[in-house]
Parts: C-alpha cells; structure tokens; sequence
C-alpha cells in the first residue's frame, strides 16, 4: 500500500499543472484580462500596453504560465484584481476554513440520513415503504437548491424570525444558563444552509447502501446468522451493515465534490463569506488569479479525498490490496 501511495502523491502535481495550465489558458482566451479590467477608463492604447508588459501579459502564454508558476511554487498566487491590496492567499484561505466547517457537518448528516434510510429500504424490499423512501428521497434531490433557500428564509427569518437571514458566525454558538454555566449549542446561521446543502445529497448515499445490503442479505453467513436465532436487528447491524458500508466509504469525495459544486449558490444566497462565495464573484467579475487558485484547490481537495477513501477502502476490506502485484 505504501508504494501505491507514493505513486498516486506523485500524480498529484502533474494532475495539478494540467489543471492550472488549462484554466489558465482558457482565461487568457476568455474576454478581457486583469489589465483591461484595471485600465478601462482610460482609452490611451500606450497606457493599456505598458501595463500589460508591466505584468508580463504581453508575452506568449506557456511563458506566462511558466512565471505563474514559479510564483505559486514560492507560495505567491497573485493579487486580486475585485478586492484590491489583496493578495489571492490571503482571501482563499480564511474562506476555506468556513466553507471547510459546512461542508464537514454536510457529510456526516449526509451518511448519518443516508446509511440507515438505506438500510432499511433494503429490509423492507418488496413492500410499500422501499419506493416510498426511495421516491421520497429522489424528490428531494430533484429540487434545486436556488428554489429551497428562499422560502426557508421567507418562513424561518422572515415571518417566525427564528433564524437569521443570513452570515456565518461558525458552527457553535454559546448558551449561558443563568449568566454562569455556558453550554455551546448549534449556531442558529448552520439550519438553512445545512438544508440547503443536504436535501439533495441523500438520495446518493441511500440507494448505493440499499444495492448492496441486498446482494449481503442473500449471502451464506447471513442466513447461517439468522439460523442461529439472531435478531433481525442483530444480524442487520453485525452482518449486513459493515459489508455494506464497503462501497460508501468510495464515494465520499464524490460527495465533497457535490457539496463544494453547491456551495456558490448557497454560500452567495446566504452571505456566507465561503469559498463557493469567492469563486461565484471572481467568476462575475473576471479576477482570474482568483479563478486559477480556486481551481487548483478544488482540484487538490478532490484528489486527496478520493486517495483517502482509497486507502481507507484498503483498510476496511483486507480483501482488498491496494497496489499489489498480481501473479
């Protein structure tokens, strides 16, 4: 497993490069650049060229790519063009810890949902309750989150004015009893985001342990557990759960990915200061180092989260040897 490791960490900055260099190249090529954006009032053709050639935009773009990256290699992403006297690393980082903290609270309610509806679709095969949780589930999934996020608010900040309209001020808030004992609850900010992110997200988790809780049930060892006079409930948590979470634990990157792809419409709806929020704005307004460095996150996010679940996958399963050489 160590060398598979090693081989896919090697991987990474090469998957990086084609990923930065694409997008760099496809924003190069896309309307307007940095210095357009900087120089629009001015309509003197030698000021636009001497800021051009200032930043180096004059020159062929592998040789741009080039400087980009020795610059990012030391650490150095570049400076906004929307936030001025900032520079990229200094606004993607902060945000990343927000967006960091909804997306992990996403995943657990995601699984925690999702294992047990699945589970029990898989039990109750064959009666009225299996396409009930099931349909129900791919109706939530089918509703866009633009169209959950804003009667939530209408009811829940607006008319009831139970939960703030938007911001993020973290995932806990504290409670004081009495003004002595403090005792830290959920954060009001966390309810409709956190619905928002998850609505659609059960469905995924749900029918995956549903496919293989049913090839499980009709293996040999759980019909010799049911023979032993184990519950139902036994066998379903000691047998039939563990081997069907087996394929769950691939797909969790796949989920990180879904819930990043949805958080610049929740984190803007919001006014979550994210990085979903981040890239939505340096999108609309053209910022590019913005665009680039987000991208190469996002990038390295999900190929670490999927060679974890790989390797979390080979640890679970000692079927499964990753790597290994076969004969």
């Amino acid at each position: 497993m160590g060398a598979y490791v090693v081989r896919r960490l090697l991987w990474l900055p090469v998957l990086l490069v084609i990923v930065s260099f694409s997008t760099f190249t496809l924003a190069r090529f896309g309307p307007g650049d940095p210095v357009t954006l900087e120089t629009q009032k001015s309509r003197d053709p030698a000021v636009v060229a001497e800021a051009r050639a200032k930043r180096g935009l004059d020159r062929p773009i592998p040789v741009q790519y080039l400087r980009w990256l020795q610059l990012a290699a030391r650490g150095d992403l570049g400076e906004s063009t929307l936030q001025k006297g900032y520079s990229v690393s200094e606004l993607i980082f902060p945000k990343m810890w927000v967006s960091a903290q909804l997306s992990l609270v996403a995943i657990i309610i995601v699984f925690a949902v999702g294992i047990p509806m699945g589970l029990l679709a898989a039990r109750l095969a064959g009666t009225w309750i299996d396409p009930m949780i099931i349909g129900t589930l791919l109706f939530l999934q089918a509703i866009p989150v633009l169209v959950v996020i804003p009667p939530l608010i209408w009811l829940f900040a607006v008319k009831l004015q139970w939960l703030p309209v938007g911001g993020w001020d973290g995932i806990f808030a504290v409670y004081w009893i009495g003004g002595v004992v403090a005792i830290p609850i959920p954060n009001p900010h966390l309810y409709i985001p956190l619905v928002a992110f998850t609505i659609g997200g059960f469905v995924g988790v749900a029918r995956l342990v549903r496919i293989t809780a049913l090839e499980v049930n009709l293996e040999d060892y759980v019909r010799t557990a049911r023979s032993k006079g184990l519950s139902e409930t036994a066998v379903q948590l000691r047998h039939v759960l563990p081997n069907a979470l087996l394929p769950v634990v691939t797909v969790v990157g796949f989920s990180l990915a879904g819930i990043i792809e949805g958080s610049f419409f929740v984190e803007t709806l919001m006014g979550i200061n994210g990085i979903g929020r981040l890239t939505f704005e340096a999108v609309t307004s053209r910022d590019y180092d913005v665009i680039l460095a987000t991208t190469v996150v996002f990038a390295s996010a999900f190929v670490i989260c999927n060679l974890l679940a790989e390797l979390v996958y080979g640890v679970v399963d000692p079927r499964v040897r990753l790597g290994a050489t076969r004969g």
